[in-house]
């Protein structure tokens, strides 16, 4: 039988993006520059979000791409923001297809009709999302449909918190924020956006980092059940609160949720203690789902 250690370990390494799904990756998302480089005046576009941030967890999709939209798009700036989205959907319907493209709240997505099998989609990306962006005082701004207005951000700034989270944490920052956010999907995801779970992360993961897996998302579960309904504000301090979405009857699901998580946590480290190692396996496999391993 596996040990919970190298279990965890395990898990860890099926988090990670296969060669295969970085060389899909690679390909769709240059695809898609491509294309819009021949549709609007850009001046430059790059991969952010938690694929470049490496904090992507499986089934690999919603990978994000920014274009820096140049001096002849800055008519759209003056614009309400579903103008920009609509001209970026219309363009990327035109090439993939009208079912396969869909607006989102600050970006257009492009779905490749790629299924996911038990929390794997086969070395495959599901789906690339185009985030239009300007360039503003050192900055981007990007166009936000729930806000109806254009909203400030910097993924730059956001990227470097997170490697030095993560560097700060022995190299276990990122590991862990991928396993939270497995779990927010196996329950549902009661947080929203999953950027949500890497601001949390920022502040609730405290270094260095004490070893073992278990009891350091014990302590994360527990603490993020009082803190959730904070107000957790973008991390480049810029825009909106990252944590907007979280109404109160999402505060309330996500503080449940939390709470079972701690509890279940708390089973499968006492039954590991007490010599049930393969009844704690599977009390963590409930947490996190099939990509858990039990052997």
């Amino acid at each position: 039988m596996i040990s919970i250690n190298d279990a965890f370990k395990k898990f860890k390494h099926r988090l990670e993006l296969t060669e295969g799904e970085q060389k899909d990756a690679s390909r769709r998302q240059n695809d898609i520059r491509e294309y819009l480089r021949e549709e609007f005046e850009i001046e430059r576009d790059f991969l952010t979000g938690s694929y470049a941030r490496w904090t992507k967890t499986k089934p690999l999709k919603d990978v994000d791409i920014f274009f820096v939209l140049g001096m002849k798009e800055a008519g759209y700036r003056k614009q309400k923001p579903d103008v920009i989205l609509g001209k970026f959907r219309a363009k990327l319907a035109r090439k993939y297809g009208d079912d396969r493209v869909a607006l989102g709240r600050r970006s257009v997505q492009v779905d490749f009709g790629v299924e996911a099998v038990d929390d794997t989609s086969g070395d495959q990306v599901m789906s690339v999302d185009a985030v239009p962006a300007f360039e503003s005082a050192g900055h981007f701004e990007i166009p936000d449909r729930e806000a109806g207005e254009w909203v400030s951000t910097d993924p730059e700034v956001h990227a470097d918190r997170a490697t030095k989270a993560n560097q700060a944490f022995a190299e276990e920052w990122k590991p862990l924020v991928k396993m939270i956010k497995k779990w927010n999907q196996v329950v549902s995801k009661p947080l929203k956006p999953s950027f949500l779970i890497e601001v949390m992360a920022l502040e609730l993961f405290v270094p260095p980092f004490r070893g073992g897996y278990p009891y350091e998302l014990k302590g994360f579960f527990a603490t993020a059940a009082d803190r959730v309904g904070d107000t957790w504000h973008d991390p480049a301090n810029l825009g909106p609160a990252v944590s907007d979405q979280m109404d109160t009857t999402r505060v309330r699901e996500a503080i449940a949720a939390f709470r079972r998580a701690e509890e279940m946590a708390s089973r499968a480290i006492r039954l590991a203690r007490d010599g049930n190692e393969g009844e704690a396996l599977r009390e963590w496999r409930k947490l996190f789902g099939p990509l858990f391993p039990l052997s």
